[in-house]
């Protein structure tokens, strides 16, 4: 037994920790996660201070939502548009591991990742109360305070670079940075979608709950603070059981009050709101189907969406996002739609959301991830410089975490250079310098950037392989596909005269089908809004017809996709194909009731709100989405040896992959030089589909691992000597370390079979002698 006398009161204080370290990230949400994780394989010593037992953010299992960012659950235009680097590769892990969507595992491989960082330091259940402004440069943070109950320990974290991705802005409000809080007025940004006091300028918390079916009849007695009457709740005959989870979102409270201050009461809202709910599903009488459910969890912190938003040196606003502007200094990117919700919440007779989204997606620039008026302050996740109006898209957590992982390598080339401003590395060549460790990292800039990485040895050798994919015919032996929708078979042109199609197709009465060959406004852009040609095709009644298609007066202005569209016909069938290939999709004109009951944006006649109108065409998640079974003549021929050498490792407006013919039974790429080179790493860029969206949680997905993916490659000296290998990949990029530099003038690189029937494709082979 330990037995403590009374002790004088200068004995009686807590615990004290001194840290000092070389970046500081306060918030281990997805941002904060992602900007501590990408400085840390820069070379940095971090600490990552989270105040909650989990890492995550709205994405852990204390709040339970799905992490997206520009797929947006396909619901958009933005093909092949899921974040790289970083997050790509935890929600892939999390695909492969989890594809049922289980958050207590999500919240597990988060730690996993923090914590196989061995210059990271993770400090959990610590909140961040105190900062500490440098005496001899006021306009820099020296230090900050944080204390975990859990050891009664109160920590100092000093360091030359902060990241504030706490959400509420903690840090930087105690910094004196800039901040917003509310909706800008229309005129400041001419922004005409600002909403005005009516709508309320904040969004609201939620909080969520899961129904578990116990086999049984459970009864249930609410709480005394429960919802009684559930006709308080305007749009109370939207709840069903089938639906909980984030999938009721519009549960939703808080936005006429201090999303900060107020957050308690809200929650206690929320839970008065959730528990009358399930009084209501349990206890009225319309639901017999919920008679042997019960609740298996209900939140116990909501979820926040807006509060503070920190001034940079710039302000996204909606012009950026509607007209994709570009910008010199882009980082990061978005394509969530403008999504804001009416501040009344879940109380509100008005719709839960208004989404309007653009043609494709839009750059996020540097200028927007620092404070204007903290010199060593980054901004990461939803408190970025951007306006009310264009946080209703950059909030989510995928875009987020993007930019989180921006600002990690950021501070890695300021710390290395000895700059004591964030905005010093808006030169030209620090620019570059900044863009390309992105590109390196799997970061994409759309529009804009191209790796060219000058440290690169396959820039200097000479490449050849086995073989090239060339794509003359797509064989019938897919279902068949009535055209309830007008469907389009995404197809990747050169410059040049189109090609004549030939497709099949079975006809239930004779009709006349409609075709047309359609692009987009922008060659990076799959929205199908310029006409081409329009042929209408007269169909007699018979199955497997085939019919041809003559393009060749089309001619194509530069490499872009190109959509063959079929139109809407009850009485006609497409015959499609099993065979997918990495940059080949077909896309429906969806009649989507969550997004547009016409297939298309179209905004409101009694107002103009700055956004366009366009038409909505998306693809069918796998197994479905099948690509037509065609015939092409000349053969297409976008998937060249030469793509590895382009700086692009995705789809945009070309595949950007090579791709070895389908029937290359032993698929061979050989980087040879002149004279021997030394060799230290490799890294590979597979395809492991950008167009899947792989929500973290609740969703489930059919698939633990996308087709396009390659199953097993092996990496070989000159000798033949294998130098890695991998038998179920599963990841987009594999970074490989020998065990010691390798001199060699010579290595082959041999891929196996895809995942599915697909043939092997690889975006990009970087070589590095350090």
């Amino acid at each position: 037994m330990f037995l403590a006398p009374p002790s004088p009161a200068a004995d009686r204080s807590l615990r004290h920790e001194d840290i000092t370290t070389d970046f500081a990230v306060l918030g281990g949400g997805l941002s904060g996660l992602c900007a501590a994780i990408a400085a840390a394989r820069e070379g940095l010593r971090v600490v990552l201070v989270q105040d909650r037992p989990v890492l995550g953010g709205n994405s852990s299992s204390e709040v339970r939502l799905w992490t997206l960012g520009a797929t947006a659950h396909l619901a958009n235009n933005n093909r092949w548009a899921r974040e790289g680097g970083v997050i790509d590769e935890i929600v892939m892990e999390n695909l492969w591991r989890n594809p049922e969507g289980n958050t207590l595992l999500w919240d597990t491989l988060l730690l996993e990742k923090v914590r196989a960082e061995p210059t990271l330091t993770l400090l959990l259940n610590t909140a961040v109360h105190a900062v500490a402004m440098d005496p001899a440069e006021p306009s820099r943070i020296a230090s900050v305070e944080a204390f975990c109950p859990q050891n009664s320990t109160r920590y100092t974290v000093s360091a030359p670079w902060f990241c504030d991705a706490t959400g509420d802005g903690i840090v930087g409000f105690l910094a004196g940075a800039a901040f917003r809080m509310g909706a800008e007025s229309q005129d400041e940004f001419d922004e005409k979608f600002a909403p005005d006091a009516q709508y309320g300028e904040l969004l609201g918390h939620s909080l969520y709950f899961y129904t578990k079916d116990t086999g049984r009849p459970v009864t249930y007695v609410p709480p005394a603070f429960a919802l009684m009457d559930i006709t308080q709740i305007p749009r109370w005959r939207g709840f069903n059981v089938r639906e909980h989870g984030c999938k009721l979102w519009w549960i939703e409270y808080g936005g006429r009050l201090d999303t900060i201050h107020d957050t308690e009461a809200i929650k206690w809202e929320l839970w008065k709101v959730v528990y009358g709910v399930w009084h209501h599903i349990k206890n009225s009488g319309q639901f017999p189907e919920a008679a042997n459910l019960t609740l298996e969890w209900v939140g116990t912190i909501p979820g926040k969406r807006e509060s503070r938003r920190f001034e940079g040196d710039y302000l996204l606003n909606q012009r950026d996002l509607i007209e994709q502007l570009e910008h010199p200094d882009v980082v990061s990117y978005g394509g969530w739609s403008i999504d804001l919700h009416p501040a009344d919440g879940v109380y509100s007779p008005r719709k839960g959301c208004d989404q309007w989204h653009s043609r494709g997606v839009y750059q996020i620039p540097y200028r927007c991830l620092y404070s204007r008026n903290v010199d060593n302050l980054f901004l990461a996740g939803r408190i970025i410089s951007v306006t009310h109006v264009a946080f209703g898209s950059t909030r989510v957590m995928g875009t987020g975490a993007h930019g989180g992982q921006a600002v990690g390598v950021a501070v890695a080339h300021l710390r290395r250079a000895g700059l004591r401003s964030a905005r010093e590395l808006l030169t030209p060549e620090r620019l570059a310098a900044l863009q390309t460790a992105l590109l390196r990292r799997g970061q994409h800039l759309p529009r804009r950037a191209r790796l060219a990485d000058p440290a690169d040895l396959a820039r200097s050798a000479t490449l050849s392989c086995s073989s090239e994919y060339a794509l003359h015919v797509l064989p019938d032996d897919g279902p068949v596909m009535p055209l309830r929708f007008s469907t389009a078979q995404m197809l990747p042109l050169d410059a040049g005269p189109a090609p004549s199609v030939g497709l099949i197709v079975d006809v239930a009465a004779a009709a006349s089908l409609t075709v047309e060959l359609r692009t987009s406004d922008h060659p990076e852009n799959h929205t199908p809004d310029l006409l081409l040609a329009s042929r209408t095709i007269p169909l007699a009644l018979g199955l497997g017809q085939s019919i041809a298609l003559d393009f060749s007066d089309v001619v194509i202005d530069r490499p872009r996709y190109v959509f063959l569209c079929l139109l809407k016909n009850e009485s006609v069938s497409v015959r499609t194909t099993n065979k997918r290939v990495t940059g080949l999709l077909s896309v429906r004109k969806w009649v989507n009731p969550d997004v547009s009951k016409l297939g298309e944006q179209t905004p409101p006649a009694a107002r103009d709100i700055g956004v366009e109108r366009f038409e909505f065409w998306t693809p069918e998640r796998r197994p479905g989405g099948h690509n037509f079974a065609l015939r092409l003549d000349p053969p297409l021929r976008a998937w060249p040896l030469a793509a590895l050498r382009d700086g692009v490792s995705r789809p945009t407006d070309r595949p950007h992959a090579w791709v070895a013919d389908a029937s290359d039974p032993a698929p061979k790429l050989t980087l040879r030089w002149p004279a021997p080179v030394t060799i230290s790493r490799v890294w590979l860029t597979f395809d492991a589909d950008y167009d899947h969206p792989a929500e973290t949680s609740l969703w489930g997905h059919p698939e633990r691992v996308v087709p396009f993916r390659v199953r097993t490659w092996s990496l070989r000296d000159a000798t033949g000597r294998e130098l890695a290998r991998e038998t179920d990949g599963h990841l987009t990029r594999v970074e490989i370390t020998l065990p010691a530099p390798l001199l060699t003038d010579r290595i082959e690189l041999f891929l196996g079979p895809a995942h599915g029937d697909v043939p092997a494709a690889l975006f990009d082979i970087s070589v590095l002698a350090y």
